[in-house]
Parts: structure tokens; C-alpha cells; sequence
């Protein structure tokens, strides 16, 4: 009835070299089984299908020219599959020698068992939570979302989701498993329908363990054999938002099961927002911090101020309360903003100083429209002088902080090909004062069979992603030919703050490199892109929702537009935020993540079509000198001026 014993299926996406050693470790398990090999290739980019086919010329390669995700892919292999069995195998994964036996026979001898699950272990041997859990039922998913699994694991109560309260070294049934290593029927899984496409990545193992469930079938756990997942190599991988995806799976999970819980989904969506909040807070920790220690500065001030002036730290009128605290917060938060105090790669003691200057002026202006507010500009002048001398004071003391922390556990990585790092990885060995760990490189065009003493960490655009897994704190760029255009790429591939990016080509580039940023306390010593700091991105936001509402307004300036070959369409896309009015020209994957403009400094050229390269430099001066005046500057000149 059955050509194989085991169809082994694995759906692929950038991780070549992953999937060689997945392969292998297949090859050597295979023992006596029939095993079938099927690999689905998700449109990777980095050659994985050129690069394998040749070396498993047993394995079945299915090429999709698209990226179908998780749930698709796996059921066009499917499809192929000709055993007994179906294993659904990541390909991060090694399997053991007696991997494949021994589910085999635990499968044969437990018929009622639909889908099982050896034990997972991460690549340092520790167990992999995620290989067992419970269904997302309202009750587990709330203890997941609010953290209360994570604060009391033991619990059968609060750590249903992940089942942490149950032993490792112990075989039983289990309600749901990891889609990293899934033993089913192939019955089963033609039974139920395969998996649902609905779920794109994450959560489609969990809704196939729960249909197998309602169909009479037992899931179980097995713990007399183990694989190692080098875990979410994909999804890291990926360009894609997983923790967004992530979230969205437990919320399609539960609209599918539990529809008629509604309010089991409007807990959860705020869970889910909750914890989209806290992971942001997280990410803006320093900044989250200064905000919280100058608004309180701000405060204390005040009661200062009012006391000095008053005698009594409440000696405004009481009309005036709250508003007294919680104006003057705000107008502060907004100026240091505007200064680039937050939310930027590093503030200083200037800026902190010049936004409260920023905020004094604004208050006192504030005061001229509100009359009634305006009881002394004493109070209002000793309040900002305290507060600049608190903030100045917690500053130096965050700062030095920073500073000693930093001389601790460098940990770098290479982003370049090993030929451009060669030599400078030669003098770390041999000159290495600050005693750096060189955790391996990042390359668009590299794998197993790069020649490099260190590994291959994953490619340029999951730089975010290798930071993170690695522990990583500095980036070097090697690479000497690297363009301004390729740096900005990286600049904008990563979203971490906390790592401290040089170019440098040999040592010395790199100590002096070091030597900067701690005595300023930058993270980047690489060129600076206005257009990446936030309040830019504010006052550009403001900039696009203006014009375009003034030009609904007034009707004349889209005539002129349209005389520019600017239609109503492009206009309502810039208002929606879809495009921006002045930008770069399109044509750059490196610029992927910025919006193109409408008009832009190669619009200007009265030269037809400008070459590819000279259209690179006005995007990169474009994004590295933007300013309203710019914007403002070219927009007059395009419109009035001409060409």
C-alpha cells in the first residue's frame, strides 16, 4: 500500500547550510526505513537549491518562485508523499542516529497516537519548551500573554500552554507539538486536510495537533530520543515581523476554535497589545528611562520653583491642578524630541539642555494665549534652571554607567565576505587588548563552503535577528568597497540600538574607531543618515499631511501637479502614508524600507534619464542632509522653477 515507511518532508527557506546538515543527519538515521526526502523551497535567495541538489541527488527538490509560507509549503509536499508516515522536520534540525526508529516503532505500537514528537533540545542541550504544549484555550493563552507561565512554570494551573509543570524524561499523550518535528500518519494527515493555509507561519502546528484531536487521535510526546533545533533559523532569516505573526496565528487559532468566546478575544488582543507594548518599552529602554527621570525632575522643580516664589510648594490658584504638572511634561517630552534627546541613537547633555530651552520658550509663550495661567515667570525660569541641573547631574552618572558596562563582553561580528576581514581577523589575534570575542560574520554571500576560520552567521538583512541570538554589541563593517548606499541598507536593516557599528579595514580603524564612541557615547561611527532619526520622521509626516490637505484645500496646486505628471492618486497615497511628497527616487533594494517620493533631487535634473549611479548619489545626500528647508527648497524649484 505504502511505497516508503517514512516520507520525510522540510520546507526551506535561507538556511542552506542548516539544511546540508539537516540532510546529513537524515542520511545517517535512515538505518533500515524506506525513507522519502522531500525539500520545499520557499524562493530562498542564497542558492540553497544549486547548491544541494547536486550532493542529494536522492532528495526530491520542489522549487516554489514565491514565498508560500509554512502551511502551504508543507502541503504541496504532501502531495509527494508516498509512506506510512509523514514526518514534518524543520530544517534547523539534526536528527539522531535512532531518531527515526525509534518513533517508527512507538508510532506502530500506539495506533491511537495521530501525531508525536521526540524530545527537542536547543543547540546547548537545553530542552526546547515549545516541543510540547497545551491548546491556546482562553484560560492557558491568558496565563501566556500576561506572563503568569512564566512566573510560576510548576503550576498546572498557570503553565498549561507550555505544559512546564510536566517532566522531560517521561513518555506521554500531550495535546499539541512542536512543528519543528512532527511524527504523524499520513492517514491522519490526509484525514484532517493537511495543515490550514490561513496560518502563514506559527500557530498551523498547533491547529493540526487540535483537528486530529477532535477527530479521536491522541498526540503524544516521546522522550526516549531527541534532535537538536537550532531554533527559528527561517524565520530569523526572514524579513518577515515573526513576533507579529506570531501573535496573529494565536489570534486566527482562536477566531477559529473559539469564536463564540468574545470575550476570550478581546482579552487577548489586549494581551497582545500589552505585550507589543512592553517588547517596544524594551527596545527604548534608555529613552523610556530619561523620559521617566525628567518628568519627575520636571515635577520636583516645580514644587521647588512654586516654593521659592510662593513659600508653598502648592501656591497656585487650585483651578490650576493638574494642568501645572501635566502640561509642562508634555511640552517637555515633545522638545526633547525635537532636540533629538529621545529615541535617537545616543542623546547628550547639550540636547537635554536645549530642549529645556525649548520648553521654556514654549511655556512662556503658552502662557501670553492663557492668561490665567500666568502666575510667575520665576517659578516658571527656577524650574527649568533645577531641572536642567538634575538631569545634567542623572546624565553623567547614566553615562559613566554606560561606559564601564561597555568595557565588558564585546562580543563582534564581520559584515563582509572573509576575504575583506581576513587581515583584520589576523591582527585581532594577535593584537587584542580589549579582548573582543569575533562571534562570527554576516554576508549575503556566504555558507558551508566559505573557506572562513569563523562561521557564517546568517545574511545582511537578518542582522537584527543575529544580534539578538549572539549577544552581539559591536558591528565592523569590513568590507573597503562597501558603498554609502549598501551602508544605509544596514543602517536601516537593523532596528537595535544598543550595538555600536564601525567601518574598519584594519585594527587600528577600529580601536580609534572604539576610542569615539566612548568618549561620546555614540553607538555608530558610521556616516550620519538624517532621515533615520525620529524627529525627522515626525516633521516629514507633518510635511506630507500638509501639503496634500492644502492642496485639496485650494484646488490650484493640483493643477499644477497634473501639469508635473503628479496625478490625485499619488497625492491621496502621500495623505494615507503609502508614499512621501519629496524622497528618494525608486530603483534601490537597499532603500526597500523607505518611502519613494513623488518628487526627488534626480526630478531636478534637466537631463532625461539620469545614470543609475548619479541617481545612488542624490538618493544618499537626499537622505543624509534632509531638512523641511530642503524639502521645502526643492519642492518651490520643481513646481515654479523648472527643470
Amino acid at each position: 500500500m505504502f511505497q516508503n515507511d517514512v516520507s520525510i518532508v522540510i520546507v526551506n527557506y535561507n538556511v542552506r547550510d542548516y539544511l546540508y546538515k539537516c540532510l546529513k543527519s537524515v542520511e545517517d538515521a535512515a538505518g533500515k526505513l524506506r525513507i522519502q526526502t522531500i525539500v520545499v523551497d520557499n524562493n530562498s535567495q542564497d542558492g540553497s537549491i544549486e547548491f544541494l541538489e547536486p550532493l542529494f541527488p536522492q532528495v526530491k527538490f520542489i522549487s516554489s518562485y514565491e514565498n508560500l509560507g509554512f502551511s502551504k509549503a508543507n502541503n504541496l509536499g504532501f502531495t509527494f508523499a508516498s509512506g506510512k508516515y509523514i514526518l514534518i522536520l524543520n530544517p534547523d534540525t539534526i536528527l539522531q542516529e535512532n531518531t527515526l526508529d525509534v518513533m517508527y516503532d512507538y508510532m506502530e505500537n500506539h495506533t491511537e497516537v495521530g501525531i508525536s514528537v521526540c524530545k527537542i533540545l536547543n543547540a546547548d542541550g537545553s530542552f526546547q519548551a515549545a516541543c510540547r504544549r497545551g491548546f491556546p484555550t482562553p484560560w492557558a493563552s491568558f496565563c501566556k500573554l500576561f506572563g503568569l507561565q512564566t512566573l510560576f512554570p510548576k503550576s498546572k494551573l498557570f503553565g498549561r500552554y507550555n505544559q512546564t509543570f510536566l517532566s522531560v524524561d517521561e513518555t506521554y499523550y500531550t495535546e499539541a507539538v512542536s512543528g519543528a518535528f512532527m511524527f504523524a500518519r499520513a492517514d491522519v494527515i490526509r484525514e484532517v486536510g493537511g495543515f490550514d493555509t490561513d496560518f502563514f507561519m506559527y500557530g498551523e502546528d498547533i491547529d493540526l495537533c487540535y483537528r486530529s484531536f477532535l477527530a479521536g487521535y491522541k498526540n503524544a510526546y516521546v522522550h526516549t530520543t531527541s534532535i537538536i533545533h537550532y531554533k527559528g533559523e527561517s524565520s530569523k532569516r526572514s524579513s518577515l515581523d515573526d513576533i507579529k505573526i506570531f501573535y496573529n496565528a494565536m489570534e486566527i487559532f482562536a477566531r477559529k476554535h473559539y469564536a463564540g468566546s468574545t470575550v476570550f478575544l478581546k482579552f487577548m488582543r489586549l494581551g497582545i497589545k500589552i505585550r507589543s507594548a512592553f517588547a517596544y518599552a524594551l527596545k527604548y529602554k534608555r529613552d523610556m528611562i530619561l523620559i521617566a527621570a525628567d518628568s519627575i525632575f520636571l515635577i520636583l522643580s516645580l514644587f521647588v520653583g512654586t516654593y521659592i516664589v510662593f513659600g508653598d510648594i502648592l501656591g497656585f490658584p487650585d483651578y490650576a491642578y493638574p494642568t501645572v504638572f501635566i502640561l509642562p511634561v508634555i511640552v517637555l517630552i515633545i522638545s526633547m524630541i525635537l532636540a533629538g534627546e529621545y529615541f535617537e541613537e545616543s542623546g547628550s547633555i547639550a540636547s537635554s539642555v536645549f530642549g529645556y530651552a525649548m520648553s521654556f520658550l514654549a511655556l512662556s509663550t503658552l502662557t501670553y494665549f492663557f492668561t490665567e495661567y500666568r502666575f510667575s515667570r520665576g517659578t516658571l525660569l527656577s524650574t527649568i534652571g533645577l531641572s536642567i541641573i538634575f538631569s545634567t547631574i542623572f546624565r553623567i552618572f547614566l553615562n559613566t554607567f554606560k561606559g564601564k558596562h561597555n568595557v565588558e563582553n564585546v562580543r563582534a561580528v564581520f559584515v563582509g565576505s572573509p576575504e575583506n576581514f581576513s587581515q583584520l581577523l589576523d591582527d585581532f589575534r594577535v593584537v587584542n587588548p580589549l579582548d573582543i570575542t569575533i562571534a562570527g560574520y554576516v554576508s549575503d554571500n556566504a555558507g558551508i563552503e566559505s573557506n572562513s576560520e569563523i562561521s557564517w552567521l546568517g545574511s545582511i538583512r537578518h542582522l537584527d535577528a543575529v544580534i539578538k541570538e549572539h549577544k552581539i554589541n559591536n558591528i565592523i563593517i569590513s568590507d573597503p568597497e562597501m558603498t554609502g548606499e549598501r551602508i544605509m541598507g544596514i543602517l536601516t536593516a537593523s532596528s537595535i540600538r544598543s550595538a555600536r557599528y564601525h567601518l574598519a579595514h584594519r585594527y587600528e580603524d577600529f580601536v580609534a574607531s572604539q576610542l569615539i564612541n566612548n568618549i561620546t557615547y555614540s553607538g555608530n561611527s558610521l556616516p550620519k543618515y538624517n532621515i533615520n532619526l525620529i524627529r525627522y520622521k515626525i516633521i516629514k509626516r507633518i510635511f506630507d499631511i500638509s501639503i496634500p490637505i492644502l492642496c485639496l484645500m485650494t484646488i490650484f496646486p493640483l493643477f499644477i501637479l497634473k501639469s508635473k505628471g503628479i496625478s490625485l492618486n499619488e497625492v491621496l497615497k502621500v495623505l494615507f502614508g503609502r508614499k512621501t511628497f519629496i524622497g528618494i527616487k525608486s530603483g534601490s533594494d537597499y532603500y526597500s524600507s523607505l518611502k519613494v517620493g513623488l518628487i526627488s533631487l534626480a526630478d531636478m535634473s534637466s537631463v532625461g534619464n539620469l545614470p543609475e549611479k548619479a541617481i545612488r548619489e542624490l538618493n544618499e545626500y537626499y537622505l543624509k542632509n534632509y531638512s523641511v528647508t530642503l524639502d521645502l527648497e526643492i519642492l518651490i524649484k520643481y513646481l515654479f522653477v523648472g527643470r
